[in-house]
Parts: structure tokens; sequence; C-alpha cells
């Protein structure tokens, strides 16, 4: 698609945002996609969960060159080593805390946290969890759709986060979680996944997630999208990028669609 195609493409969508604001505002209605003003850049993040096991895998996608932020499992044996080559590239960096899940047949891993942990245990786990982590920023679950149902525990688990000044994304993993509204109560700066990209690992099947992804950031004004490193998933994303209207919409760290915790 030529520049030309893609600049008129964009002054249609602004368009059609203005024409539709307009009917509802005639209407007295307040739709929160409407929120969104078209004559500003929508923002995509994409999340890389699950990193940390291997060097060769990361750069799969530092090779994109594009702002991708990297989500590193604590306590691996390379988990250190993709953390330190992530940041010299200047991407993003987060903990993937392991939570426990509802599936017992499913291991988090180590550095995990379980519902009916001591205050004070859960706390270390997670304090011990970022200080092995270097340059992290923000903190999003591995697993959890147990543990991210009990409030209780993830307001044991959302103070340490808090009190060293780092975000928190709520992956989402179970309709039941309580970890974006424990966060928002708590008035950090936080967000919850909108896609996970790569349930089914198939390239045209991430392809159409990423493009569900940019039609949600278009209507809201952003999107985060959670992904896995699988090599589908990086070349999808290459080949997303490569058609991805820049004057509309852009990609974006995970620190750039977040909401601001009040003060």
């Amino acid at each position: 698609m030529t520049e030309s195609k893609k600049g008129l493409m964009c002054r249609r969508d602004f368009l059609a945002t203005g024409a539709s604001f307009m009917l509802w505002s005639l209407l007295g209605l307040n739709k929160r996609a409407l929120a969104f003003e078209g004559t500003k850049k929508a923002h995509i993040a994409l999340i890389i969960d699950d990193m940390g096991g291997s060097l060769s895998i990361a750069r799969r996608f530092l090779d994109l060159e594009a702002p991708v932020t990297f989500s590193i499992l604590p306590r691996l044996t390379r988990s250190q080593d993709v953390a330190l080559e992530t940041h010299n590239q200047g991407q993003e960096i987060m903990l993937h805390q392991p939570m426990e899940p509802f599936n017992t047949h499913l291991d988090p891993g180590p550095g995990a946290l379980y519902v009916g942990y001591e205050p004070e245990k859960i706390v270390s786990i997670v304090e011990e969890n970022i200080a092995g982590m270097p340059f992290v920023t923000g903190v999003n679950n591995h697993m959890g759709s147990r543990f991210t149902a009990c409030e209780r525990d993830m307001i044991e688990v959302l103070g340490p986060i808090k009190k060293r000044g780092l975000f928190f994304v709520d992956s989402l993993t179970s309709r039941r979680s309580k970890a974006y509204k424990t966060a928002k109560a708590l008035n950090m700066t936080t967000a919850s996944r909108n896609i996970f990209l790569d349930n089914r690992p198939d390239e045209s099947a991430i392809l159409a997630q990423l493009n569900k992804l940019e039609r949600h950031a278009r209507k809201f004004g952003h999107a985060i999208g959670i992904g896995h490193p699988f090599r589908e998933t990086a070349r999808a994303i290459k080949i997303f990028l490569k058609g991805l209207d820049a004057s509309c919409v852009s990609l974006v760290p995970v620190s750039g669609v977040l909401e601001p915790g009040q003060v």
C-alpha cells in the first residue's frame, strides 16, 4: 500500500470517527470507543511472555528492531542474561511473576506464588524475584488463574511492586481475575491484556490476531497484545509491522499505554 493511500485511509478513519461522535452526541449516549479522538494516533503494545530460557529465542524478537516488551520468568538459567541483552538493545523488561493456576497439573515454575501463602512469604518471593531481574520496570502474571482471583493475596503481591515504583499488567488468564481492579484500587499504574496472539501457534492465525489487535487500538486508542516465544509469533509480528500504517498506529513499549495511578 502506498503512503498516499495509507494517508487517505487514515483521513477516512478520522471522518468516520467524527461522524460517529456527532451521532452519539445527538443521541445523548456515551460510548467508550468514542472517547478516543480520531485526530490522535493509536498505540499498540506487544508483550512477549515466558522469556528467560534461551538467548537465541530472545534474539528472534530483538532482531525485529521494534519496541517489544520482554516479560522474563524468574530464576531460570538465562533470565539475567536475557534481561541484560534486552536492556542493552533498548527494550523494556518486565518480571513475568509465576502464580498458581486452577489446573493443578500445570507447574508455574520457580519463584511461584500460591493461594494461602502467608503475607510475609508472598512479599519475600516477589521482592526476591524483582531483585534478581535487572532493569525491570513492571510485572505481569504468568498463569495465575487461581491466584489472581484472590483479592487478598493480590493485595500482598502488589504491595512490593508499588513500593518499588513498578507498574502491573494483568495478563487476564481468567475472567475471574481481580488483579487489574485491585491494582486500580491501590492507585497503581496498570493495565490489562486485550488479546492473546498465539493461543494457536500458527502464523496465519497469529496475523489474524494482530490485525484484530490493530482494530481494537483504532477503536479505543490503544491495545495490549501478549504473545509467546514461538518462531511463528516472531515471523507474524515481522509481517504485521511491514503493513502497519505508521501514520495512524504506532508500536510502543507497554509503559506507553498504561493507565496512571492517582497521586
